[in-house]
């Protein structure tokens, strides 16, 4: 009896998240839009290719410094992260424009620990005085910050 071999073809399922929930999936979604591989994008945003890896299985998130890059790849500001508070766009506005807390303090001309306090604090208070202090000095520095 002759032996028939039989080869099936077909397209790998590509797994496009259609509702994308975290960074990492953002990532992927686009990636796989754009037919690239993990390769291709890690080196667009100058990390290893298992940092994308973790990322878009959610392993891990970016850090702070490379949030700026990830926004350019995606070309928009996924809606992950929650601005409704103070203490919310402070935190949004930081993380989009890659700056450490450090260096945010730094910029506000106050120390860490205060920004540390006001990104927490604005959460779930409303303390005018401190609010209308906070909001002139952020003002100086970052105008597009207060909405």
């Amino acid at each position: 009896m002759p032996i028939c071999q039989i080869t099936l073809k077909a397209q790998k399922p590509s797994h496009i998240p259609q509702n994308p929930q975290s960074i990492g999936e953002h990532i992927r979604k686009r990636r796989l839009e754009q037919n690239l591989f993990q390769a291709d994008v890690a080196r667009l945003i100058g990390v290893e290719e298992t940092s994308i890896y973790n990322w878009e299985s959610n392993r891990s998130n970016p850090s702070v410094k490379y949030i700026p890059k990830v926004i350019k790849f995606l070309g928009y500001i996924p809606e992950i992260f929650p601005n409704k508070t103070l203490g919310e766009q402070l935190i949004y506005y930081r993380k989009i424009h890659g700056l450490s807390q450090k260096k945010m303090a730094t910029n506000l001309g106050i120390d860490q620990g205060t920004l540390r306090r006001y990104e927490k604090y604005y959460f779930t208070s409303n303390n005018n005085l401190m609010r209308q202090k906070l909001l002139l000095k952020l003002d100086l520095f970052f105008p597009e910050i207060i909405k």
